[in-house]
């Protein structure tokens, strides 16, 4: 589809962006925010999303509002409802939908903004939309994401995902990171050794591997891994692996998210599955190094600080979240690969 037109850009004032989960897809849309804010700068432009997500928002200066689903407190259908005609009622010029999600198309549906667009539909959704456009295969992922804007007349020219730290948070890491046992001169390596999804999961037993052959090379290095609710027993297991126990620090508790991120933002580097912390260190500069089973390449930031390790199964990659082959794309990736590729990344950083 054609962009639309100047006339009908003209005068907007107030821009809604719906963005569901997951928290790392969240953070793959600041770069589309970023540069809506750039093309309208005196809009509003608010963000409808999840309750969960709001962390990766917090703070950005180019978001006016953030409209948070709330699963406990929206319980009933009636409720749901009621809050979907809130948002809609805002009276918006431009709505953006990312998703296509259930709770975006009652948004969309129930709002009279005369510019709704997204992502060719299928047939049956077309009436809710007045402009779409297919989007390219191939592509980082908030490239294509962002993509959507083209009919606005905005291209994509390497924004990265943004999350805005204050400088409290970021002083707070610094004490989390001391209390954990990073010494003046050590270097932190943040680990994201978990996932929910068994084709997403290094095996621990490879991450505690490659923890001891970095720390054999690099004695300076010092490794945290991060993880989320209910995940301790997953990080405990890591740590029983791992030889050389120095080589590991611990939080005192299960940091928050933000508090993930600004230890992130003094790493060296961040090595994990492919899962939102991944994004959220890029969002605050540091390089990246994921671990891939069944997800393609195109979630890393295109940068030679970004990369991504793989076994190049013929069956790679197959986006499935179940596995009847044993996982061998994950079995088989041998941490020396890994170690070897962490330690090259991080002597180029040093060099930098």
């Amino acid at each position: 589809m054609k962009p639309i037109s100047e006339n009908l850009l003209t005068g907007i004032r107030k821009i809604l962006v719906l963005q569901q989960r997951q928290i790392g897809d969240v953070l793959l849309a600041t770069p589309a925010i970023e540069l809506l804010k750039k093309r309208f700068p005196e809009a509003e432009l608010h963000v409808f999303t999840e309750k969960k997500c709001i962390p990766m928002l917090s703070g950005n200066p180019d978001i006016s509002r953030i409209w948070a689903i709330d699963k406990k407190e929206l319980n009933s259908l009636g409720k749901e409802i009621a809050f979907y005609r809130k948002v809609a009622g805002e009276g918006f010029d431009l709505v953006i939908d990312f998703q296509q999600l259930p709770r975006c198309l009652w948004v969309v549906f129930f709002s009279r903004s005369p510019l709704k667009i997204s992502y060719t539909p299928p047939w049956y959704r077309r009436f809710l939309y007045s402009h779409w456009m297919d989007l390219a295969d191939n592509t980082y992922s908030a490239h294509k994401k962002a993509g959507i804007l083209e009919l606005l007349g905005i291209a994509w020219k390497g924004e990265k995902p943004r999350l805005y730290l204050s400088e409290a948070e970021i002083n707070a890491a610094g004490r989390i990171l001391a209390e954990s046992g990073l010494a003046p001169g050590q270097r932190l390596v943040t680990l994201d050794p978990t996932h929910r999804r068994i084709t997403r999961l290094w095996p621990a037993r490879h991450f505690a591997r490659m923890i001891d052959i970095c720390f054999e090379a690099a004695p300076d290095l010092r490794f945290l891994p991060l993880y989320g609710p209910g995940e301790e027993a997953e990080i405990e297991e890591l740590v029983a692996l791992v030889k050389h126990k120095t080589a590991v620090i611990q939080s005192p508790r299960m940091l928050g998210l933000r508090e993930a991120a600004a230890c992130m933002q003094r790493a060296a580097l961040h090595v994990g599955n492919c899962s939102a912390p991944r994004h959220m260190a890029t969002a605050v500069g540091a390089p990246t190094l994921t671990v891939l089973g069944s997800t393609d390449i195109y979630w890393d930031y295109p940068s030679s600080q970004h990369r991504n390790i793989f076994l190049g199964a013929p069956c790679q990659p197959c986006n499935k979240n179940e596995c009847s082959k044993g996982i061998f794309c994950l079995q088989d990736l041998k941490p020396e690969r890994v170690a070897a590729e962490a330690l090259k990344m991080l002597e180029e950083t040093s060099n930098t």
